[in-house]
């Protein structure tokens, strides 16, 4: 399993319809083959983290490619103060 964290800071009073668009989004993102999940995470502080899961780095590096994540991306990235901030990860244990 492939899992991305990112760090994001959505622009004030997007919230609602950053969370509309992750909905939408993931729709569209869960017909690319190996997509497990994607959620968006929040501290009590409110600050906002989008985890992402999928089957290998291998496909989640295939959908990164395509013209429609650059799409959702581009759209996403609308709604924020600056560009995420990710980190990779390999599930080594479960």
């Amino acid at each position: 399993m492939f899992v991305v964290t990112a760090e994001i800071q959505i622009k004030k009073g997007s919230e609602n319809e950053f969370k509309d668009w992750i909905k939408e989004s993931n729709a569209e993102l869960s017909k690319f083959d190996g997509f497990v999940r994607r959620r968006l995470l929040e501290t009590h502080n409110g600050k906002h983290v989008i985890l992402v899961e999928f089957e290998t780095k291998e496909k989640f590096e295939t959908m990164h490619k395509t013209q429609e994540h650059f799409r959702i991306q581009s759209k996403g990235h609308s709604f924020m103060e600056g560009l995420p901030k990710p980190t990779f990860y390999e599930v080594v244990s479960q």
